[in-house]
């Protein structure tokens, strides 16, 4: 049996925690764990009998399965005896024996990795400065981690994206579960991560177990907006029990979804009110990475001029040419596009166009249409209609 199957044989046993963190600690790899004599297990301190008889079970299991799906699925398996894999994560309580990675993870340990959480149920206000406190992260040269939640760990990560910046995502599901257009774009800009392998029944405690991962990546945690009683706490608990750095934004003095990081501020947190404030704790650290840049607010959607064209884009498929103010307007609004952009912008019909035909019509690959898709509806260009269709905003002023 390869390496890479003794790892993936620890890693999908159904065992707790706690019994993966005693197998690290007695055996050099897991290797040495699966050729461990029968009832060895059992005689570990800290290992439950129950474990012991899943792990000895589970040496029957066919891993090559689980290699084939991932295989199929574009996923890519690191254990630790790679590497590559992350040095921040080694130094956690059970770190896991395997990570699953949809897309490009970035080097984390060169790199500052800011987790930007918040809750589901956030208010205009806290969606806005998530997605703006991770824009700012992402020109200041950071890396930000979302847990891609509605909400806004959903706008942190378009936050991102939008500043052509890295988002990472450690997942509390299997990868092939997270099936919507934010996960692939992330996966085209970054990373989805998950320790479950594919065809794993889900449960409710893998999103909370996922907090050791997500704080164990970061070197700070930016918590934007959270009720009294928020997961979102839970987790700069964890953060902070790894020593790590956590950042609140204060909300109104009266205002429920934000009692929580108004406590963590009073608690000790760093107030913060712009990304910068967060970047510049480790510009000392990160001195090639992290930059202060010319321009740290998000550009208006609606006066996003700063980039010209360096070639005409031919948009009498999307408009009719007229003299008047929206159509002024719209080219303002296409001035501000790159190239790929622009191409994407063509490919849509006046009417609107399903995905699979953007698609096609621009000649793009999928993750790339998916990325930019997402960038175009954030600046107001685009919006998303029923049945995966895309609808320009031509109207839009």
């Amino acid at each position: 049996m390869s390496a890479l199957r003794y790892w993936l044989w620890l890693a999908t046993a159904e065992v707790s925690l706690r019994t993966r963190a005693r197998i690290l600690d007695r055996y050099t790899d897991a290797e040495a764990a699966f050729m461990a004599p029968a009832g060895e297990l059992a005689a570990l301190d800290g290992i439950s009998l129950k474990d012991a008889k899943t792990l000895e079970a589970h040496k029957n299991a066919a891993m090559g399965e689980v290699e084939s799906k991932c295989a199929a699925l574009g996923i890519k398996i690191l254990t630790m005896q790679d590497a590559a894999y992350p040095q921040r994560l080694r130094n956690i309580f059970s770190p896991p024996p395997v990570l699953f990675i949809k897309g490009e993870l970035p080097m984390v340990d060169e790199n500052a990795l800011i987790a930007v959480v918040g809750t589901r149920n956030a208010s205009p206000y806290g969606l806005k400065m998530g997605r703006d406190i991770a824009f700012e992260i992402a020109r200041s040269g950071g890396i930000v981690v979302s847990g891609l939640s509605s909400g806004i760990d959903a706008q942190a990560a378009r936050g991102a994206m939008l500043a052509g910046g890295r988002c990472v995502s450690v997942l509390g599901t299997p990868i092939e579960l997270e099936t919507g257009l934010l996960a692939a774009d992330v996966a085209a800009h970054g990373a989805l991560i998950s320790e479950y392998a594919p065809g794993t029944k889900p449960q409710r405690s893998f999103f909370r177990d996922r907090n050791r991962i997500s704080a164990g990546l970061c070197v700070g945690v930016a918590a934007i907006e959270a009720p009294g009683r928020s997961g979102v706490l839970l987790f700069a608990n964890e953060a902070a029990e790894q020593g790590k750095e956590i950042f609140a934004l204060p909300s109104n003095a009266d205002s429920p979804t934000g009692a929580g990081t108004n406590a963590l501020i009073r608690g000790g947190a760093s107030l913060v009110t712009c990304g910068w404030d967060i970047m510049s704790e480790f510009a000392a650290r990160f001195p090639e990475q992290v930059q202060k840049p010319d321009e740290i607010r998000p550009i208006p959607e609606e006066k996003a001029s700063e980039k010209s064209l360096e070639k005409p884009v031919d948009d009498k498929k999307v408009i009719d040419k007229e003299n008047g103010k929206a159509y002024i307007d719209w080219k303002e609004r296409l001035a501000a596009l790159s190239e790929d952009q622009l191409r994407i912008v063509a490919a849509i019909d006046r009417g609107g166009s399903h995905i699979d035909e953007i698609i096609e019509n621009s000649a793009f690959p999928a993750p790339k249409v998916l990325a930019q898709l997402t960038v175009l509806e954030i600046r107001g260009i685009v919006r998303r209609g029923p049945g995966k269709r895309f609808i320009l905003n031509t109207s839009k002023k």
